[in-house]
């Protein structure tokens, strides 16, 4: 009674500190029918929480699954508690994402116990993972080369996801388990050096322990110390993201390059994006050439563009091939958000001098109006001159990224380009002496936004 009752109350000691569950609410816990989930469950149960036994049937070891899914629904009734399974194809699952049959599984699981959560209005989601499982979780993301976040170990609160065992290894789950006369499910592909990460389990530890016996003593305590370090790190990424990026979209290479890690900073700021280190890397390179160079997230939709003073963050542009009709007394909301109005040329009329209102000759003009992306060899007379110009150059010559020109839209009469939309107008439109109506066409928003 006495091992039964210290081993409930060292995992609820460990909640309380963590604040991982309130004791009057439902909890879901995801029990596979081994040793570490069955324990989980005997000992959240036994402390008094409202448990709901969660069991995904991975269909990946023929009867074996099936095996373990009849065991966890006994256990569930033998404790009164309430039964939830669902049954994935994950070998097909993984085909179709291109992705290991581990990460199908972990993707499936933790997207179905999340909707069951929202379902059944439950607190939180409690997963077995113990002392050893993140000592693991250390060594694997060592061996793939992650960061310092990778080196932390496991959490024992990610958002819904909860750990209550992390206090606890696995021989004193197993050593419990005895005690109590509980049964669990062995699973066989635990038993083979198959995945990585059971080859750390049984292979890579054992050989470290001949080195050093206390090295799961020594790896906890390195990775509660990079944990504190990480928070450090976090917080000052952060300021630097203030510092660095006047938006979501730019990074200014000359601010960038201030910092005392520049490279480390970079990765940072483009990680979330899909960008690999060895690609952050190349991007960091390219800081001291010219502009234009453009580098893709492998499996994103995001960009990266070189500019002058910029690192310029974007999504990858669709391509537009529609046109827009408009009429003189319209509205258009997509692509872009414009007005048309037709007014009196008269002594009350004002030309209104912003980028983001253009009033033409009405009676210039036919209907009805186009608007569409900018293509290469477009040209227009702007306000002001005499002259033919391309786009192109008049891109050039405002110093255009390659981003904003990609978010430039043109407004035509027939053929003829009337307005780089949120820019300038063209001349032969323009309002003179003998106008009497003007069409004014008002651009709301930014070609940035």
């Amino acid at each position: 009674m006495y091992s039964c009752f210290f081993m409930i109350s060292s995992v609820h000691a460990y909640i309380v500190k963590h604040r991982l569950l309130q004791s009057d609410d439902k909890v879901i816990v995801g029990v596979s029918g081994g040793a570490d989930s069955i324990a989980l469950l005997h000992v959240l149960t036994h402390a008094g929480y409202a448990c709901i036994v969660a069991h995904c049937n991975f269909h990946l070891r023929g009867a074996e699954s099936d095996r373990d899914e009849q065991f966890v629904a006994q256990v569930a009734a033998s404790l009164h508690l309430p039964f939830c399974k669902t049954d994935f194809d994950t070998a097909g699952y993984a085909g179709r994402k291109r992705i290991s049959v581990e990460m199908a599984a972990r993707e499936l699981r933790y997207q179905w116990f999340e909707e069951l959560r929202n379902t059944l209005q439950a607190q939180a989601i409690a997963v077995a993972h113990h002392r050893d499982d993140s000592i693991e979780t250390v060594l694997l993301n060592l061996i793939r080369g992650t960061g310092i976040r990778g080196l932390c170990g496991i959490r024992p609160k990610n958002g819904y996801l909860i750990r209550p065992f992390l206090s606890l290894n696995r021989r004193e789950i197993l050593q419990w388990l005895s005690r109590q006369q509980l049964a669990y499910q062995t699973d066989s592909s635990n038993l083979s050096d198959e995945y990585t990460r059971n080859f750390i389990r049984r292979r890579l530890l054992p050989v470290m322990e001949e080195l050093n016996p206390s090295v799961r003593e020594a790896i906890t305590r390195t990775a509660r110390h990079l944990s504190g370090i990480e928070s450090l790190y976090t917080d000052w990424i952060e300021k630097e993201r203030e510092r660095i990026m006047p938006d979501a979209e730019r990074i200014d290479i000359h601010k960038l390059m201030q910092s005392p890690a520049p490279q480390t900073i970079l990765y940072e700021l483009i990680h979330s994006c899909g960008f690999t280190r060895t690609l952050s890397e190349s991007v960091f390179e390219s800081l001291q050439g010219d502009p234009g160079k453009i580098f893709y997230a492998p499996d994103a939709p995001f960009r990266i563009v070189k500019d002058r003073d910029f690192l310029l963050l974007a999504s990858c542009p669709a391509k537009e091939e529609h046109t827009y009709a408009i009429g003189e007394e319209d509205s258009l909301t997509q692509p872009v958000r414009l007005s048309t109005q037709k007014k009196a040329v008269n002594a009350r009329f004002k030309i209104e001098k912003k980028t983001s209102v253009a009033s033409f000759d009405f009676n210039k003009l036919k209907f009805p109006l186009t608007l569409r992306a900018w293509q290469k060899g477009d040209w227009f007379i702007p306000f002001g001159m005499s002259g033919r110009k391309k786009l192109s150059d008049y891109f050039t010559d405002r110093k255009f990224s390659l981003v904003r020109k990609e978010r430039i839209w043109v407004l035509c009469s027939g053929k003829d380009i009337i307005w780089v939309v949120g820019e300038r107008m063209d001349n032969r439109y323009r309002i003179g002496p003998a106008t009497k109506f003007a069409l004014v066409v008002n651009f709301f928003g930014d070609n940035f936004s």
